[in-house]
């Protein structure tokens, strides 16, 4: 492929909610491009950029995949990203390097949850935005219907560009409003002709509204246009694209990606009033610990930022970047400003979809990918020798489930958390954690699809067959009473023995206190050198577990008398004596489980609060408070036992239609219900 002028690029990232189309409208856009023949089916399993096995068994996108076409002139990046909550984080990547946004929006489901979702992401980052109304010739179809939603949930800004030509299984083509003419399709082949009749005064009434609304934008356009000249279309298109760059009007049009029913004027909308690099704002960067900018600056020096990582069985490690400075050309040597070490560009390539597509060079605003940057991670930056520049990564979404994780084969633990490692850096969304006190590898990720998608990906890419589990949870011991034990250890082995005796206390202390002890040996009971070592032997038995095997916490424990012999005592002796006597008195002292609690906070629609409140109570939680969001969502704060909350991603998506999302983090310990003590001591006994 050759290389394009960055004023001729568009990068346009194709979202929303899961079913709406963005794979079937890729495919259509391919073919009419002339990059494919016959455009292949979802349902088929036979589409460019849904590849992988696991999104030909489930029938959906997994990853964002780019799939470069070229039309009249440009070249235009397509970026197909899942529409599924799972997989949000490949979206939100793409998100960072598109330069326009594409909504495909179904006429028949309408303005459907992730479609809000990914349009708070794309207005955070101030990126323009343009909305395809798709699947107009299904049956329940309606673009009034869904034009409404539009305009309630994203305001003003919506402006339709196109009303439909029929409805339903009549739908045949799209009377353009700037133009005020009609253009209908026979087999994919558009026929331009006067607006149907029967639309004429409606489309009349729209087709001012959006001049008016256009020109008004311009003051000189607007005073020519109150004098009566009209405006041209081309200072339509013009003045329209001043307010897309500027993300203030998001232009609506329509078709049908399946009966390819208006797909060419959509790819010409994305040449005429889609922004390129070049209309972007400068990127922030670091340079020399302060911030800065970067514009895209065609004779700049060359900078690239990998925004994506794919896992290849076959070549290895392929890095997606977006060259945000300069050109990068073949044999370039760039430095990754995290590691500090040279990488050589040795052929630069485009993908689409699998395919690796070879290219002369890459200009500012272009992506493209490389093979075999072994070094190179998602987020680096690679910037010429003695720049150092570096682009801030945005962190990755916080992983909402997590399960344990271990090898059917024993033995293949190493090679599991190699995989892991692999996986991670293709998929910066996946977690991979140690917890040393429970004995789990735990994996977390954006839901069970995307978790059971890494199994999946465990034994096929990497031949590691996994088994997942219930993610254990860290109880606590302490003690509700005092006790007294002593911890006696005598070891005759011949020559020297172990001979050491320890009287201790144990007692509670506030909850949150920790550990406390404390010397009251008198007399030399016991000699000085070797009080530590008994502290040290209470301090392990307590990492170790307590009476039911947990860590105890929040205890005192007094050694106040002790017996020592000359010859046989050592600090081995004592350490045992001190692990001993804890133990016995620790049975004693009427000893308890504490629950971990986190806090949580829930943010949904005001409608669901009240559904959200009564099941956090009946998780046994306690809400702290509500307050009202900047979007007017409402804020729900509560204390809730952590192992009520282990799947509460799966219930809060069920119980508000995927609109609601919480963060947790671990507050402190309670006290255990004596009936739920009692069942965890029937589990473990059976």
């Amino acid at each position: 492929m050759k290389a394009y002028p960055p004023a001729t690029i568009r990068n346009v990232a194709l979202v929303g909610h899961g079913g709406a189309g963005k794979t079937t409208l890729t495919e259509a856009l391919l073919h009419i491009s002339g990059a494919i023949g016959r455009p292949g089916r979802v349902e088929d399993a036979a589409t460019v950029t849904d590849y992988e096995p696991e999104e030909h068994k489930r029938g959906l996108s997994i990853s964002a995949a780019l799939a470069p076409i070229e039309w009249e002139g440009h070249k235009i990046n397509l970026l197909d990203c899942p529409g599924y909550a799972d997989f949000a984080q490949e979206a939100v990547a793409a998100l960072r390097v598109a330069d326009l946004a594409v909504f495909v929006v179904s006429a028949v489901e309408g303005v459907e949850v992730q479609t809000a979702h990914m349009w708070k992401a794309a207005a955070d980052m101030a990126l323009p935005r343009l909305i395809f109304v798709n699947k107009l010739d299904r049956e329940r179809a309606s673009f009034d219907r869904t034009l409404e939603q539009l305009h309630a949930a994203f305001g003003a800004g919506v402006a339709p560009l196109e009303l439909p030509i029929g409805e339903e299984a009549a739908f045949r083509g799209v009377a353009d409003l700037l133009s005020d003419t009609g253009i209908t399709y026979d087999a994919g082949r558009p026929s331009t002709g006067p607006i149907p009749e029967e639309m004429a005064v409606r489309e009349h009434s729209v087709h001012d509204a959006l001049i008016e609304g256009i020109v008004v934008a311009d003051d000189d356009l607007m005073e020519r246009y109150l004098d009566g000249d009209m405006p041209s279309v081309k200072q339509l298109e013009e003045t329209l694209a001043h307010g897309v760059a500027s993300a203030q009007v998001f232009p609506v049009v329509c078709g049908s990606a399946t009966k390819q029913i208006a797909i060419d004027r959509l790819a010409t909308f994305i040449c005429e009033i889609g922004p390129s690099p070049l209309d972007r704002p400068p990127v922030p960067v670091e340079a020399g610990g302060t911030e800065a900018e970067v514009a895209p600056d065609p004779g700049g020096p060359p900078l690239a930022w990998v925004w994506k990582t794919v896992a290849d069985r076959h070549v290895g490690k392929i890095s997606l970047f977006k060259v945000l400075s300069g050109r990068i050309k073949p044999d370039d040597v760039l430095v990754n400003a995290r590691t500090h070490t040279d990488e050589r560009i040795h052929a630069p390539f485009t993908l689409r979809g699998k395919e690796q597509v070879p290219i002369e060079e890459l200009p500012v605003g272009d992506l493209g990918a490389i093979a075999k940057l072994a070094d190179v991670v998602t987020g680096d930056t690679l910037a010429p020798k003695g720049t150092p520049v570096v682009v801030p990564f945005l962190p990755a979404l916080e992983p909402v489930l997590k399960v344990g994780i271990r090898p059917r084969s024993k033995g293949d633990e190493d090679k599991l958390m190699t995989a892991l490692h692999r996986l991670q850096d293709e998929d910066p969304a996946l977690s991979v954690e140690r917890n040393d006190e429970t004995h789990q590898t735990l994996l977390g990720g954006m839901g069970e699809t995307h978790l059971a998608i890494v199994t999946e990906r465990l034994a096929r890419k990497f031949g590691v067959e996994v088994q997942t589990e219930a993610v254990v949870v860290p109880y606590r011991e302490t003690i509700t009473g005092v006790a007294e034990a002593e911890g006696k250890y005598k070891k005759q082995t011949g020559g020297h023995g172990q001979f050491g005796v320890a009287f201790v206390r144990i007692e509670p202390r506030e909850r949150g206190a920790g550990f406390e002890f404390v010397d009251q040996i008198v007399g030399g009971a016991i000699p000085r050198q070797f009080i530590p070592a008994v502290q040290k032997g209470i301090e392990e038995a307590m990492g170790t577990g307590g009476a039911h095997g947990w860590p105890v916490v929040d205890v005192r424990v007094t050694c106040f008398d002790g017996k020592y012999h000359s010859v046989d005592s050592s600090e081995m002796s004592f350490k045992m004596a001190g692990a001993i006597g804890f133990r016995e008195a620790m049975e004693k002292a009427g000893p308890i489980l504490l629950e971990p609690v986190s806090r949580i906070e829930v943010t949904v629609p005001l409608g669901y609060q009240g559904d959200v409140m009564g099941d956090l109570n009946g998780r046994r939680g306690r809400v702290q408070g509500t307050e009202t969001g900047q979007d007017g969502e409402s804020i729900i704060t509560a204390l809730v036992p952590t192992s009520e909350i282990l799947r509460y991603a799966i219930d809060l998506r069920s119980t508000t239609g995927g609109r609601g999302t919480f963060h947790a983090e671990h507050d402190h310990y309670d006290p255990l219900p004596q009936n739920l003590w009692d069942q965890i001591r029937r589990d473990n006994s059976g």
